[in-house]
């Protein structure tokens, strides 16, 4: 039986790797890298050699302190600011229980995808971090818990909100839902580094 840090299989092939190699390329110590991510160095440590998997919300944090976007560390790389990016079956990732596939281009400080929330993943997790978030309900019901209030969304409805105010996203249905989720960081000094080769970082 495995332990909760040990012998946990990497549904995500490719990203411990490439989460070390950005770590180290924008020369930040697991320390470093750690504290601004609002983890502990032994649990990044655990994403960096695929004994964790990362959640989506780690995942958006990561990327945004090492300035790059979450398609890109999930090996997905359209053409540098293709403007086009095509529909089709749903293939995405899976990170903690969420499914999830590019929706826009790359290189941007804006970042969409499409996303799929089981019943019961992630629900009770509560999110802070620096920008702004917009998502759209496709299908299903969603739970939307923003600070002290909680709304419940149908297809059709959407949310726009600080992503500084605590939230929580969960599926009312035990069918899930799914949704267009897209995150900005232009409220965040670490936007510029999203711009790709638009700004320098400084």
């Amino acid at each position: 039986m495995n332990t909760p840090d040990e012998g946990v299989p990497d549904e995500l092939p490719g990203v411990a790797p490439r989460l070390r190699d950005l770590r180290r390329d924008r020369g930040l110590t697991l320390e470093a890298a750690a504290g601004r991510a609002g983890l502990s160095p032994a649990h990044l440590s655990r994403l960096e050699t695929g004994r964790r998997q990362p959640s989506l919300p780690m995942l958006l944090g990561l990327a945004r302190i090492y300035g790059t976007t979450v398609s890109e560390l999930l090996g997905e790389q359209p053409p540098e600011r293709d403007a086009i990016v095509r529909g089709g079956g749903f293939e995405g990732a899976e990170a903690d229980g969420w499914m999830y596939r590019q929706a826009g281009g790359s290189g941007r400080a804006m970042q969409a995808l499409r996303v799929r929330v089981p019943y019961g993943a992630q629900g009770d997790l509560v999110r802070v971090h620096p920008g702004e978030e917009w998502l759209y309900v496709l299908e299903g019901r969603l739970r939307v818990g923003l600070g002290d209030t909680v709304h419940d969304l149908e297809p059709g409805d959407s949310a726009h909100f600080d992503s500084l105010t605590p939230h929580r996203i969960a599926a009312v249905d035990r069918g899930g839902a799914e949704l267009l989720f897209v995150h900005t960081l232009l409220q965040s000094p670490a936007a510029e580094l999203c711009l790709g080769n638009a700004l320098h970082a400084r």
